[in-house]
This record gives structure tokens, sequence and C-alpha cells, in this order.
């Protein structure tokens, strides 16, 4: 059995809960550890249960609460070479025992996790596929401008698929940000648009996702009535129907509640 759990989504920090046999590991940190702790009992998860924590990506909405709250918990933090090394200069690694993620799996007690590349302006940025000891798989893709044939084949037939879907572009493009900025974010190293998450789902649910949760959404580009909206008609399209063939879940700011697989 496997437990999935959004803690916090979105530009303002992102963390993530994922658990089999009674043991969790986190992905990512990017609130204060308090609140991180704070949403941790909200959801009865116990803090002596994480076993560790990994890192997507150096960009502070990812890490803002992963040195305090490493080094309380006594727990690794597991990341990429090229983000390991922006930690270590930057100061967020003080105290942290800190590893590199290797080319093969970390074993975290019943779960075994690999990291893939992500499309991101990041050091060296990542997602994650958490497998449990009864084969139910998790996967997370967050902060990338496009899904490679590399990201798909690496989450292709998880149970459970956290997919970013960041912005709406007609809302991006007539939105307050400088065009400079808009650019980036719609770039191949910036955030998947709601668009381009949804075009991915159904090949997903053809090879066995069963469940979709959307994450990292904009606050000033997107609403998650649009996010929805565009992965529900994508997947109807293809004669893929929710209720039947899949749930699908919006993760907001606050996170999403726990869901069992």
């Amino acid at each position: 059995m496997a437990r999935f759990c959004s803690l916090f989504s979105g530009s303002g920090g992102n963390c993530v809960a994922i658990g089999c046999g009674g043991r969790y590991i986190l992905i990512d940190a990017g609130r204060s550890a308090k609140k991180i702790r704070e949403r941790l009992a909200e959801e009865s998860i116990d803090p002596r249960n994480v076993a560790g924590i990994f890192i997507t990506h150096e960009h502070i909405d990812h890490i803002a609460g992963v040195r305090v709250l490493a080094s309380s918990l006594g727990v690794p933090v597991y990341a990429t070479g090229g983000t390991a090394e922006y930690l270590q200069e930057n100061g967020h690694a003080r105290n942290v025992d800190l590893r590199i993620m290797p080319e093969g799996t970390v074993d975290m007690g019943d779960m075994g996790v690999t990291c893939f590349p992500t499309s991101h302006d990041a050091a060296e940025s990542c997602g994650f596929r958490v497998v449990c000891g009864d084969g139910r798989s998790i996967s997370l893709v967050t902060d990338t401008g496009i899904i490679t044939p590399l990201i798909h084949a690496a989450i292709e037939g998880s149970d459970l698929v956290y997919m970013e879907s960041n912005h709406d572009l007609s809302m991006l493009y007539s939105g307050s940000y400088p065009f400079p900025l808009k650019k980036r974010i719609a770039s191949d190293k910036g955030h998947l648009s709601n668009e381009a998450c949804s075009a991915e789902l159904p090949a997903l649910a053809r090879a066995g996702t069963t469940r979709f949760v959307l994450g990292h959404l904009s606050a000033e580009n997107n609403i998650p009535v649009l996010a929805r909206q565009s992965a529900i008609q994508e997947l109807g399209r293809n004669g893929i129907r929710e209720g039947t063939d899949f749930l699908l879940s919006v993760a907001e700011v606050n996170g999403l509640r726990s869901m069992v697989l």
C-alpha cells in the first residue's frame, strides 16, 4: 500500500510526502520547517517516520526549509550533483547529511527511489519515481518546460503521476509579468502549460496510470478549474473517462489531502 500527499504546491512552496510500509520520504521542502511539520501533523504523519528528503532542484520554492528540516529530523538529503553543489555553495547544506543521487535506486526501506532529468533553467533538475515493495509506483514531474521521451519512459506505467500544470497560455501572455519572464516560463526550460501537461496524460493512462494529480499551478497565470478542464477534455477526446478509467485531482496552494493506492 502506498500513500501520497501534496503538502504544499505552487510558486509559494512545494513539498510532497510519499509513504510505504509506515515510512515516508519528502520530495522538496519549499516552505519553512515549521510549516511542513504542521502539515505533516494535519495528515497524521509522524516526522520520526520520515526517512529522507529528495530535492528536484535548487529554486527557493523547493528548498526554503530543507536545511532546518533535515537537520532537525536527522535525515539525509538527496539531490543530483548540480543541485547538491548549489546547496553546498549557498549555505543550504550546513549540518545536513547531503548525498548525491546515484544512477541506480536509493533504497528507503520499503521504497526504491530513482530520478530522471527534467528540462528547466536550473543546475541539474530532476523528477522522481518511487516504487513500493508491493509494486505500486508514484512519479513526480514538475518544473520542466517539456516532456521529453526520457521523462515519458521514466514515468510510464506509474499508478499515480503528479504532474505540473503550471499556467494557462492565454492568462500568461495577457498577464502582468514582464515579457522576458513570460518567454522564460513558456520556454522548453520553463514550466508546463495546461495544454502541454494534458497532451501527455492519455498515453500515460493507456500505459496504466489511474490517478493523476495536477500540481505547481501558478497563482498568477492559472486557476484550478482551467487546469482540470484541460486535462479532462484531452483525456475524454481519447476515449478515456473520469471515474471509470482514472481519477484526477488538483493540488492547490496548501496541497491535497492524502490518497492511498
